[in-house]
């Protein structure tokens, strides 16, 4: 049977369910499986009694099929409404971005599985891992203040500091979504926004602007774009899943993961060279922006064709705070490097790239320049530079700091031409400039020269080799300078001073 008989679109079961509101003949002759909703007797787990599951198999364009469910009991009115993937894992984990501007923002729908993290960072909000929810970004925040509010009271007596916290999230949440004036006579007592529902209908009304970020280890969540992927508001990543992210979703058992891991203990310096490299290293610390404990993880891997990195990942559970880190290993290189590469498809964007710390990185085609230092040292595909350079760029445009409308303007096209670029809709030259020749880009046609690309040394400028520190490096003969220094102060050499006292 056909997925889409099996899986009929959403928008073509409403219509069904529309038809069929109401008229109980027309939908006693209804046969079952043309049924929009089918409906099971289950129990109520709250008073022990029947209640009624209704389900929904059903389709969401640009993203997949998925199973909705809501439970009610009419004996004691408890009911429940969640969502669940019809498919399997996605092989990466997904992060979509999504910049709120406008009313209209607030009604893109929203794909939530149960593994996923929901954050916004202007609010210092973050929604953990919980049921599955098929709803928009307008019904997903109403949630939320429905959650938080009704113990306010209570925290307010109890924890005046965690109620001034809440409240203060609250408070600009009733900012984005104002209430309907018609829909109460009086003023309201929680100071929520009343608006007339033709202003809250308005998709122009501006909202204070926010990012919500969603992501999900397991792919299946979703958050819907306007238009085509090339909006600007909205942007999707791909990531390869942790190892604490297979061990969640069950792929991996917990003793597999411990099992390659190697606990360091603190004050201990490990010997890298003797480590493995299918052997992740564990150094514990303390985390840099809220000084609690936290494990950094080093591992050693080999690109094919090139030489060993060192990757370093460090995550707190505490605040959220993530930083990545790629260092090369070997000494330096007596010239720099240039990689230029011209990609014509999507399947060029999937090539492994190194970008360290010195590196910089050009598109001549949309006037994009990166200096050596942005984005630090990465270890990712050409598309996830380009996410993240898209990230970093979105915040600025969105954030309101653009000075002229013009500015605005130009910044929008700029970036409607980097979202081209990143999904492969768009030819373009990638060049990597990196005078300590440690960055690497994947020749897929390895060990054959790639004829897309084209790798050129040259020897570092004056300049460059001060900017890097090498012109004051000396590697030979230092014993010699380390004697003389206390010399030139003044001070004698150690032998000295001993043979004087």
């Amino acid at each position: 049977m056909a997925s889409d008989q099996v899986f009929p679109a959403i928008g073509n079961l409403a219509e069904r369910a529309d038809a069929l509101d109401g008229d109980t003949k027309q939908e006693d002759a209804v046969a079952d499986e043309e049924r929009p909703l089918q409906e099971i007797e289950s129990l109520c787990m709250a008073c022990g009694q029947q209640g009624v599951t209704r389900l929904m198999l059903t389709s969401i364009p640009y993203f997949k099929e998925v199973i909705v469910s809501s439970f009610r009991c009419e004996h004691c009115g408890n009911q429940n409404n969640e969502i669940q993937s019809a498919g399997a894992y996605r092989d990466f984990g997904l992060v979509y971005t999504v910049k709120v501007l406008n009313a209209g923002d607030l009604n893109r729908q929203l794909v939530k599985s149960h593994y996923a993290t929901v954050t916004i960072p202007e609010l210092e909000l973050t929604i953990p891992p919980s049921r599955g929810q098929l709803t928009t970004i307008e019904g997903l925040l109403n949630n939320v203040i429905d959650d938080l509010s009704p113990e306010q009271p209570l925290r307010r007596i109890q924890d005046p500091a965690a109620y001034e916290k809440i409240q203060s999230i609250l408070d600009k949440l009733r900012e984005i979504i104002p209430e309907d004036s018609e829909e109460e006579d009086s003023e309201p007592g929680d100071g929520r926004k009343r608006l007339t529902k033709e202003e809250k209908a308005n998709a122009d009304r501006p909202v204070p602007p926010f990012t919500l970020k969603v992501e999900d280890p397991s792919g299946n969540s979703f958050v819907e774009f306007i238009g085509s992927m090339s909006d600007p508001k909205w942007n999707m990543r791909e990531y390869h899943r942790s190892t604490e992210d297979n061990v969640l979703l069950g792929l991996i058992s917990p003793d597999e993961a411990m099992a390659s891991v190697k606990q360091v203990p603190a004050g201990e310096n490990a010997e890298v060279d003797k480590v493995e490299m299918d052997e992740v290293l564990v150094f514990p610390g303390k985390c840099s922006s809220c000084s609690r404990p936290l494990d950094t993880k080093m591992k050693r891997v080999d690109i094919p064709y090139f030489k060993e990195i060192i990757i370093m990942s460090t995550n707190c559970e505490s605040c959220g705070y993530r930083d990545n880190e790629v260092k090369s290993s070997g000494a330096i290189s007596e010239k720099g490097k240039r990689i230029t590469l011209k990609v014509e498809d999507s399947d060029d964007l999937s090539r492994d790239i190194l970008k360290s710390e010195t590196c910089g990185l050009r598109i001549p085609e949309i006037d994009l320049t990166l200096t050596a230092g942005t984005l630090g040292g990465r270890f990712t595909t050409i598309e996830g530079v380009l996410d993240q350079v898209y990230d970093e760029l979105s915040g600025k445009l969105f954030s309101g700091d653009s000075a002229t409308i013009e500015d605005h303007n130009s910044f929008h096209s700029f970036l409607s031409r980097l979202k081209e670029v990143k999904s492969g809709s768009r030819p373009f030259t990638l060049i990597l400039d990196d005078p300590l020749s440690n960055s690497y880009l994947q020749n897929l046609y390895a060990p054959d020269p790639d004829p897309n690309m084209t790798i050129e040394l040259y020897d570092r400028t004056e300049e460059q080799n001060d900017d890097l520190g090498l012109s004051d490096m000396k590697v030979e003969g230092y014993e010699n300078d380390a004697e003389a220094l206390p010399k030139k102060a003044g001070l004698g050499t150690l032998k000295e001073d001993a043979s004087e006292s």
